[in-house]
């Protein structure tokens, strides 16, 4: 078995970690702005960025389930992959749940979801304005969790490479850097 992920599959990992950076920097700068024409075109951005990347982890997954990752190496022992694998189905479960919860919040606020501004999305909920703040509150807080993840996901693929130096990092990185020192 091949010791790296597929083209497709570091495309879409570093895709999406680019579009999830940018959701997160914009939706935490709109966050506290004066209402205004610019912080709606804001959030109509994060909008459309968010429905993508929702869509794109479906695609993900789908990929996922018809192209077998890499096994890990020898020398990780099974709490070692278990806690991978849980890390790896929490970032899953939550590229899906924060865009739903984006969505929900909108519906009850009253505010469509138009994709590209050209795709209304239905409503998901009635308007209701206390749902609306719990939900963006919700929708924070995914967040926050995502964040936190992100940096242990990001932490434990650089102790793999720089304290245990195995290849976990480099099977996720683009050719390039790929060769070893």
């Amino acid at each position: 078995m091949n010791p790296h992920y597929t083209a497709t599959a570091k495309g879409l990992h570093w895709l999406m970690a680019l579009m999830i950076f940018g959701l997160l920097a914009l939706g935490f700068f709109m966050a506290d702005l004066p209402l205004s024409p610019e912080k709606l075109q804001y959030f109509s951005w994060h909008k459309w960025a968010g429905v993508s990347v929702f869509l794109l982890v479906w695609l993900r997954l789908a990929w996922r389930v018809t192209h077998r990752p890499p096994a890990y190496p020898l020398s990780m022992n099974g709490l070692q992959q278990l806690l991978a694998h849980a890390g790896h189905l929490a970032l899953y479960v939550l590229m899906l749940v924060i865009p739903v919860s984006g969505w929900l919040m909108s519906s009850a606020k009253g505010v469509q979801t138009v994709w590209f501004g050209v795709l209304p999305l239905p409503d998901l909920l009635g308007r209701d304005k206390e749902l609306g703040k719990q939900l963006a509150e919700l929708h924070s807080a995914l967040n926050i969790g995502l964040l936190v993840l992100i940096g242990i996901h990001a932490a434990a693929a650089l102790l793999h490479h720089l304290v245990l130096k195995d290849d976990i990092l480099r099977r996720m990185l683009p050719v390039r850097f790929l060769s070893k020192p």
